[in-house]
């Protein structure tokens, strides 16, 4: 049974597996002790998710809704490498796009991603702004999309 709930102190280890199995091809080594900081400062105050698969984190990733209170960006979303086109990529977007929809006023989602994930953010309407070769490391470019929530898929 899949749960989706706030991370935990506790899930840190769980969500660093998660990241350093899908290093180098989503993640550059160079990003770890950034989300391991973010893990250890912010997740717990952010809105950031956990999916659990029979007690098993298997997903994770959060937003944050930015000073003008009208956006809300994305922030270290991954999946389990070995669950990669299973669904739990698209649960966990659209339970990170109905926490926004919550907030009143939240207009529009802003993420960046790389290359080999930005197709899956384009099918569910996010469109990109900017791309910068290399952005993350040699090989990995980083992808600025939004997403205008009054063109968020049907199940938001």
């Amino acid at each position: 049974m899949r749960l989706i709930r706030h991370y935990q102190s506790p899930d840190m280890q769980a969500c660093l597996d998660i990241f350093d199995a899908n290093t180098p091809r989503f993640f550059s080594f160079a990003e770890r002790n950034d989300f391991k900081n973010f893990l250890l400062s912010y997740a717990v105050d952010w809105n950031y998710l956990v999916i659990e698969d029979n007690g098993s984190i298997v997903a994770c990733g959060g937003l944050n809704y930015e000073q003008d209170a009208k956006s809300a960006i994305f922030c270290w979303g991954m999946v389990a490498n070995n669950l990669h086109g299973t669904g739990l990529g698209k649960m966990l977007t659209i339970a990170r796009l109905k926490r926004a929809n919550i907030i009143c006023g939240v207009e529009k989602i802003r993420l960046n991603t790389s290359q080999h994930t930005q197709g899956f953010y384009a099918k569910l309407g996010f469109l990109p702004e900017r791309i910068i070769p290399d952005g993350y490391g040699p090989g990995l470019d980083r992808w600025e999309m939004t997403l205008n929530l009054e063109n968020a898929a049907e199940e938001v």
